[in-house]
């Protein structure tokens, strides 16, 4: 065995590398955005991702879509893939979120109890050029402002914010012990009132309020409600078959984590509409009981589909052969902390993620978004999305190309305020194209209902 050991100057050799990066890419040019004159048409890109759900499903995510160019914006991350895979980028791979937006950032609770702030979506990570993220969450941070009335400057300067912070806290990382990395969490911290209230709602959001919000009591038992749409019941051999599933889920958790599992037990299954990008995929609620009815865990069973990256990336490092497993590693990855009860399985040829619903879980509407509110939310995104990039990837090389200067910061705004615009222009053909109904039905799949 041949042993090797860093030299002392390892981290400013890797971060003199980053910096070569810009002759390859210049940080100005980050700011370009054009559609490609072959840029396929934005309905045709959207109904890619359609392939999989129940069809019967989709006209509710396009309500959900057609409510502003930021819900557009959320459902239509496969629009950006195709769109971001015509730029060039510096070839420094990190674990993507994938759908990186302000909704996808909250606070929630660690194993240990504590309240964290974190992404908290995974949908689509998978290995890609941190451009996609940074430039991803930009934007919506320009379309979020412009939902809440904010002015142009604002929502430029909230860009430039973010960027600073993903910089400044790179630089931070890029020379912090990986044990140290491994630790590093965002949570209570004096002068930070925007946390403070964010941490506050996610107090209030436990399985004892889920009880409350979710379940009924009939015939002296608990079982969740029927409020179409949203929640309904299922079969009862759609039920047996996802608390089956739950067996194959068991052996994803380590030995602590699933005895504590398995000493809850299932009563109740149900099928509930979620988000708005994943409305359509297959997602079920499993109510279970630990002690007695006080002892409530909710568990949702959630399809995942390849990420809508996958297709666009030059390649892809590892064969991917479970989709609920590559969202659960994903997340892993990037978050410092994240759900004891994360996992994954397999039902009727679907793969699943398996988590715990919304246990104390809490974010911040668009709407709120205004004034210093933005700046400092959009600094809180910096240092999130700077994190999970460097756990996943070269901090120091990313953080010598990124570099000290704030060139980065305009071209980013540069760009998210040109890629609002035409996001906002493929919102305006996507609602033309729903009151002529030609998107409804683009893919002749036929899917079994849930």
């Amino acid at each position: 065995m041949i042993f090797q050991q860093p030299s002392t100057d390892s981290v400013r050799r890797r971060y003199q590398a980053g910096k070569k990066l810009r002759r390859r890419l210049p940080r100005e040019d980050q700011a370009h955005w054009a559609p490609a004159k072959n840029r396929p048409d934005p309905l045709v890109t959207l109904a890619r991702v359609n392939k999989g759900r129940v069809q019967k499903l989709l006209p509710e995510k396009y309500k959900r879509m057609r409510l502003s160019p930021f819900s557009f914006f959320r459902g239509a991350a496969v629009l950006m893939a195709s769109d971001l895979a015509t730029l060039r980028d510096t070839g420094i791979t990190v674990q993507l979120c994938g759908d990186a937006h302000v909704r996808n950032l909250g606070a929630y609770a660690a194993p240990d109890g504590r309240l964290v702030f974190d992404i908290n979506d995974f949908d689509e990570t998978i290995p890609g050029p941190w451009e996609w993220d940074v430039k991803r969450l930009a934007t919506s941070l320009v379309l979020a402002g412009r939902e809440s009335a904010q002015p142009e400057w604002r929502c430029e300067e909230s860009v430039r914010a973010f960027v600073w912070s993903y910089r400044q806290h790179l630089r931070e990382f890029a020379t912090m012990p990986f044990t140290a990395l491994a630790r590093h969490l965002i949570t209570r911290r004096r002068g930070e009132p925007l946390l403070e209230d964010m941490f506050r709602e996610a107090q209030r959001i436990t399985p004892d309020r889920n009880l409350r919000k979710f379940t009924v009591v009939t015939g002296g038992r608990i079982r969740f409600h029927d409020k179409r749409p949203d929640i309904q019941h299922v079969p009862s051999r759609t039920a047996a078959d996802i608390v089956d599933a739950l067996k194959l889920y068991r052996a994803t958790l380590n030995a602590s984590r699933r005895r504590t599992f398995e000493r809850y037990q299932p009563c109740d299954v149900a099928f509930k509409l979620v988000g708005t990008g994943s409305v359509g995929t297959r997602d079920y609620l499993v109510l279970l009981f630990g002690n007695d009815v006080n002892d409530p865990l909710f568990i949702q069973v959630k399809q995942e589909l390849p990420s809508c990256y996958q297709s666009y990336l030059k390649s892809v490092p590892l064969r991917i052969v479970h989709q609920g497993r590559r969202v659960a590693e994903g997340q892993q990855m990037m978050q410092t902390l994240s759900d004891p009860f994360l996992g994954y399985t397999q039902c009727d040829g679907h793969d699943y993620l398996v988590r715990q619903l919304a246990d104390h879980k809490a974010g911040l509407a668009p709407t709120e978004l205004k004034g210093r509110t933005l700046l400092a939310y959009a600094g809180l995104c910096g240092e999130v999305l700077a994190k999970g990039h460097a756990r996943t990837g070269d901090a120091a090389v990313l953080a010598g190309y990124v570099g000290a200067s704030g060139k980065l910061d305009k071209a980013i705004a540069t760009f998210a305020a040109a890629y609002a615009e035409q996001t906002e222009a493929d919102y305006k053909v996507f609602v033309r194209s729903l009151r002529k109904r030609a998107l409804i039905h683009r893919h002749d799949v036929r899917t079994r209902q849930p």
